[in-house]
C-alpha cells in the first residue's frame, strides 16, 4: 500500500485551504457521500484469502506497491500455507522469496517473529483485536487497522498510507501530516462504521484522480468543495 513519500502537499497560502472546524462535520459528510457514490465497492488492493494472508501482505507492502506484492504473494502463498511455515522456514530462504518487494532482509525477520508469535500466543491465528495485533514483530496501527477492517470486518482504527495522507490533507479533513494524528482526526469526523471504507476510498480517489505529482482536478468530482483544488 505504500509509494516513495511525496506527500503532494499544495503551497499553504495564508488561510486559504484550512476548513473551520465547525465546518468539518459537512465537509467530511459531503467528501464521504461523493466518495462513496464513486467507489462504492473499494477495497484493499492487496490479494489475499484469509487474515493471514492479509496480515502477510500488509507487512510486504511497506515501500512496494500492492501490484508487486501481488505478484510475489502469488507463489508465496502457495509455498507458506501457515503461521507455523513462516515461523519454521530457513530465514534466506524467506528473504529470497519476498526479495522483489524490497527491505526484504527486515521484512522476513519481522515476518518470521510476528508468525512465530501467531503460533506460541494464539495457536497460529491472527488476533482479532488492536491491542493484540500491535504487539506482534512488523505491526503498527496502520497495519493492523488494514486487517481487522478487511480481514474481519472490524473497524478498530482508520488506515492511513501516503494515499490516505495526502488526499486528506488536500480535501481539508486534517492540517496533520503525522499518520496518528491524521487517523485521530479522521476518527473524530468519520462514523465509526465507515472507518474502512474511508480509508480504501482515499486511497482509490488517490490512485485514480488524486495523483502525488500532479493530481487531476479538471476531472475531479470533489473539485468544488476541495481547499486545494481552488490554490
Amino acid at each position: 500500500m505504500a509509494e516513495k513519500r511525496r506527500t503532494g502537499k499544495p503551497r499553504r497560502a495564508a488561510g486559504s485551504r484550512r476548513i473551520a472546524k465547525r465546518d468539518l462535520p459537512a465537509q467530511a459528510y459531503e467528501v464521504r457521500r461523493r466518495l462513496a457514490q464513486h467507489y462504492p465497492d473499494a477495497r484493499t488492493a492487496l490479494a489475499y484469502e484469509n487474515p493471514l494472508q492479509l496480515l502477510v501482505a500488509t507487512i510486504l507492502s511497506a515501500q512496494c506497491t500492492d501490484q508487486r506484492v501481488n505478484e510475489v504473494t502469488k507463489d508465496l502463498f502457495r509455498a507458506y500455507r501457515s503461521a507455523k511455515d513462516f515461523a519454521d522456514a530457513p530465514l534466506d530462504r524467506l528473504e529470497e522469496d519476498i526479495r522483489p518487494t524490497g527491505f526484504y532482509r527486515n521484512k522476513a525477520k519481522a515476518i518470521k517473529a510476528c508468525c512465530a508469535a501467531l503460533v506460541e500466543r494464539y495457536g497460529g491465528e491472527v488476533p482479532a483485536s488492536m491491542e493484540a495485533l500491535v504487539e506482534l514483530e512488523g505491526v503498527g496501527r496502520k497495519t493492523a487497522a488494514v486487517v481487522l477492517g478487511n480481514g474481519f470486518g472490524i473497524n478498530e482504527g482508520v488506515a492511513v498510507d501516503t494515499h490516505v495522507r495526502r488526499v486528506a490533507w488536500r480535501l481539508g479533513l486534517t492540517e496533520e501530516t503525522n499518520p496518528e494524528k491524521i487517523e485521530a482526526d479522521l476518527i473524530r469526523i468519520i462514523p465509526r462504521e465507515e472507518w474502512t471504507h474511508i480509508s480504501n476510498r482515499l486511497i482509490e480517489h488517490g490512485r485514480r484522480l488524486c495523483y502525488a505529482r500532479k493530481p487531476d482536478c479538471p476531472a475531479c468530482f470533489l473539485n468544488d468543495i476541495c481547499p486545494s483544488a481552488q490554490l
